[in-house]
Protein backbone atom coordinates (compact mmCIF):
# COMPACT_ATOMS: atom_id res chain seq x y z
CA UNK A 1 0.00 0.00 0.00
CA UNK A 2 0.99 3.24 -0.53
CA UNK A 3 2.71 5.58 1.70
CA UNK A 4 2.10 2.67 4.71
CA UNK A 5 5.89 3.00 5.42
CA UNK A 6 5.74 6.80 6.04
CA UNK A 7 2.97 6.33 8.27
CA UNK A 8 4.53 4.15 10.51
CA UNK A 9 7.33 6.94 10.98
CA UNK A 10 4.45 9.01 12.24
CA UNK A 11 2.79 6.58 14.75
CA UNK A 12 6.42 5.34 16.14
CA UNK A 13 6.80 9.19 17.56
CA UNK A 14 3.16 9.34 18.50
CA UNK A 15 3.39 6.17 20.40
CA UNK A 16 6.56 7.29 22.13
CA UNK A 17 6.38 8.96 25.59
CA UNK A 18 6.53 12.93 25.80
CA UNK A 19 9.69 14.23 26.11
CA UNK A 20 10.61 10.78 24.81
CA UNK A 21 13.11 10.22 21.68
CA UNK A 22 12.58 6.81 20.31
CA UNK A 23 15.85 5.41 18.02
CA UNK A 24 16.29 6.78 14.50
CA UNK A 25 14.48 4.33 12.47
CA UNK A 26 16.57 4.43 8.99
CA UNK A 27 15.71 1.15 7.90
CA UNK A 28 12.02 2.49 7.25
CA UNK A 29 13.69 6.21 6.06
CA UNK A 30 15.20 4.16 3.16
CA UNK A 31 12.30 2.00 2.25
CA UNK A 32 10.27 5.67 2.45
CA UNK A 33 13.04 6.76 0.18
CA UNK A 34 12.71 3.71 -2.33
CA UNK A 35 9.33 4.12 -2.80
CA UNK A 36 9.52 7.64 -3.66
CA UNK A 37 12.38 7.05 -6.22
CA UNK A 38 10.01 3.85 -7.60
CA UNK A 39 6.69 5.97 -8.42
CA UNK A 40 8.73 9.58 -9.18
CA UNK A 41 10.12 7.15 -12.10
CA UNK A 42 6.73 5.38 -13.26
CA UNK A 43 5.76 9.10 -13.40
CA UNK A 44 8.21 9.93 -15.59
CA UNK A 45 7.67 7.10 -17.95
CA UNK A 46 3.61 8.10 -17.73
CA UNK A 47 4.17 11.62 -18.19
CA UNK A 48 6.34 10.93 -21.30
CA UNK A 49 3.26 8.51 -22.72
CA UNK A 50 1.00 10.84 -22.00
CA UNK A 51 2.82 13.80 -23.94
CA UNK A 52 2.74 11.04 -26.75
CA UNK A 53 -0.58 11.44 -26.47
CA UNK A 54 -1.58 8.27 -24.52
CA UNK A 55 -3.93 10.06 -21.81
CA UNK A 56 -5.97 7.45 -19.86
CA UNK A 57 -2.48 7.16 -17.89
CA UNK A 58 -3.34 10.62 -16.35
CA UNK A 59 -5.42 9.56 -13.25
CA UNK A 60 -2.46 7.05 -12.07
CA UNK A 61 -0.01 10.48 -12.75
CA UNK A 62 -1.77 12.30 -9.96
CA UNK A 63 -2.29 9.50 -7.61
CA UNK A 64 0.95 8.59 -7.33
CA UNK A 65 2.20 12.46 -7.26
CA UNK A 66 -0.13 12.81 -4.41
CA UNK A 67 1.43 9.40 -2.72
CA UNK A 68 4.87 10.90 -3.39
CA UNK A 69 3.70 14.43 -1.58
CA UNK A 70 2.33 12.79 1.21
CA UNK A 71 5.62 10.41 1.97
CA UNK A 72 7.37 13.89 1.73
CA UNK A 73 5.12 15.39 4.49
CA UNK A 74 5.29 12.14 6.81
CA UNK A 75 9.17 12.31 6.23
CA UNK A 76 9.63 16.28 7.21
CA UNK A 77 7.36 15.59 9.58
CA UNK A 78 9.35 12.95 11.49
CA UNK A 79 12.52 14.63 11.08
CA UNK A 80 11.07 18.30 12.22
CA UNK A 81 9.78 16.57 15.27
CA UNK A 82 12.27 14.66 16.16
CA UNK A 83 14.72 18.16 15.93
CA UNK A 84 12.24 19.95 18.01
CA UNK A 85 12.31 17.00 21.06
CA UNK A 86 16.04 17.26 20.44
CA UNK A 87 15.92 21.24 20.87
CA UNK A 88 13.82 20.71 24.04
CA UNK A 89 16.09 18.28 25.74
CA UNK A 90 18.69 20.94 25.26
CA UNK A 91 16.68 23.28 27.64
CA UNK A 92 15.94 20.31 30.49
CA UNK A 93 19.23 18.59 30.14
CA UNK A 94 21.56 21.22 29.49
CA UNK A 95 24.70 20.93 26.92
CA UNK A 96 24.96 17.24 27.54
CA UNK A 97 22.31 14.91 26.52
CA UNK A 98 21.89 11.91 28.50
CA UNK A 99 23.60 8.53 27.14
CA UNK A 100 20.05 6.60 26.50
CA UNK A 101 19.24 10.04 24.54
CA UNK A 102 22.37 9.64 22.56
CA UNK A 103 22.29 6.46 21.88
CA UNK A 104 19.18 7.17 19.68
CA UNK A 105 20.26 10.29 18.14
CA UNK A 106 21.79 9.57 14.81
CA UNK A 107 25.05 11.62 13.52
CA UNK A 108 23.28 14.38 11.57
CA UNK A 109 20.71 14.80 14.59
CA UNK A 110 23.77 15.56 16.83
CA UNK A 111 25.83 18.09 14.32
CA UNK A 112 22.38 19.74 14.57
CA UNK A 113 22.35 19.63 18.57
CA UNK A 114 25.99 20.70 18.55
CA UNK A 115 25.27 23.70 15.99
CA UNK A 116 22.35 24.50 18.42
CA UNK A 117 24.69 24.48 21.49
CA UNK A 118 27.15 26.97 20.08
CA UNK A 119 24.33 29.33 18.81
CA UNK A 120 22.87 29.48 22.04
CA UNK A 121 26.01 29.84 24.21
CA UNK A 122 27.26 32.56 21.81
CA UNK A 123 23.78 34.38 22.28
CA UNK A 124 23.67 34.00 25.67
CA UNK A 125 27.42 35.66 26.43
CA UNK A 126 26.34 38.52 23.91
CA UNK A 127 23.42 39.21 26.52
CA UNK A 128 23.58 40.97 30.06
CA UNK A 129 25.83 44.41 29.17
CA UNK A 130 28.33 41.90 28.29
CA UNK A 131 28.68 39.68 31.25
CA UNK A 132 26.31 37.21 29.86
CA UNK A 133 22.82 35.77 31.20
CA UNK A 134 22.25 32.09 31.31
CA UNK A 135 18.48 31.40 29.59
CA UNK A 136 18.32 28.14 30.65
CA UNK A 137 18.85 28.27 34.55
CA UNK A 138 15.48 29.97 35.54
CA UNK A 139 13.20 28.33 33.17
CA UNK A 140 10.44 28.74 35.69
CA UNK A 141 9.99 31.97 38.22
CA UNK A 142 10.66 31.10 41.73
CA UNK A 143 8.65 31.10 44.58
CA UNK A 144 11.65 31.36 46.97
CA UNK A 145 15.27 32.54 46.74
CA UNK A 146 16.33 29.73 48.71
CA UNK A 147 15.08 25.68 48.32
CA UNK A 148 15.48 22.86 50.34
CA UNK A 149 17.50 20.02 48.32
CA UNK A 150 18.36 16.40 48.79
CA UNK A 151 21.64 15.03 47.62
CA UNK A 152 21.30 12.21 45.18
CA UNK A 153 25.06 11.13 44.48
CA UNK A 154 27.92 12.72 46.24
CA UNK A 155 29.16 15.54 44.60
CA UNK A 156 32.07 16.85 47.04
CA UNK A 157 32.44 20.24 47.89
CA UNK A 158 29.96 23.13 46.51
CA UNK A 159 30.65 26.80 47.12
CA UNK A 160 27.60 29.20 46.79
CA UNK A 161 28.06 33.02 45.82
CA UNK A 162 28.68 34.39 49.43
CA UNK A 163 31.62 31.61 49.70
CA UNK A 164 30.02 29.63 52.00
CA UNK A 165 31.38 25.60 51.04
CA UNK A 166 28.56 23.26 51.51
CA UNK A 167 29.53 19.32 51.04
CA UNK A 168 27.37 17.95 49.19
CA UNK A 169 26.88 14.05 50.03
CA UNK A 170 24.40 11.32 49.43
CA UNK A 171 20.81 11.66 51.43
CA UNK A 172 21.96 14.99 52.92
CA UNK A 173 19.52 17.71 52.87
CA UNK A 174 20.50 21.72 52.76
CA UNK A 175 18.97 25.10 51.96
CA UNK A 176 20.78 26.33 48.94
CA UNK A 177 20.25 29.53 46.95
CA UNK A 178 17.63 28.48 43.97
CA UNK A 179 19.69 30.34 41.27
CA UNK A 180 23.01 28.03 42.44
CA UNK A 181 21.62 24.77 42.47
CA UNK A 182 19.08 24.55 39.44
CA UNK A 183 22.00 22.85 37.27
CA UNK A 184 22.49 20.67 39.82
CA UNK A 185 19.03 19.73 40.11
CA UNK A 186 19.01 18.88 35.87
CA UNK A 187 22.13 16.83 36.21
CA UNK A 188 19.99 14.96 38.74
CA UNK A 189 22.65 15.86 41.22
CA UNK A 190 20.24 17.51 43.46
CA UNK A 191 16.18 16.94 43.85
CA UNK A 192 14.23 19.44 45.24
CA UNK A 193 12.18 18.58 48.60
CA UNK A 194 8.62 20.44 48.20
Amino acid sequence: MLGEKALELIKELDRSKDGQLPAFNEDCIRMVLEEMTTLFEQNQRDVNATVAGDVHLFSGVHLRHAALERNKRCLLTYLYSRLERIRAMRWEFGSILPADVRANICEPEMQWFNRYNKNLASYMRSLGEGTGLDLTQDTKPPKNLYVEVRCLKDYGEFEVEEGDIVVLQKNTTHYLPMAQCQHLIRQGILEHVE
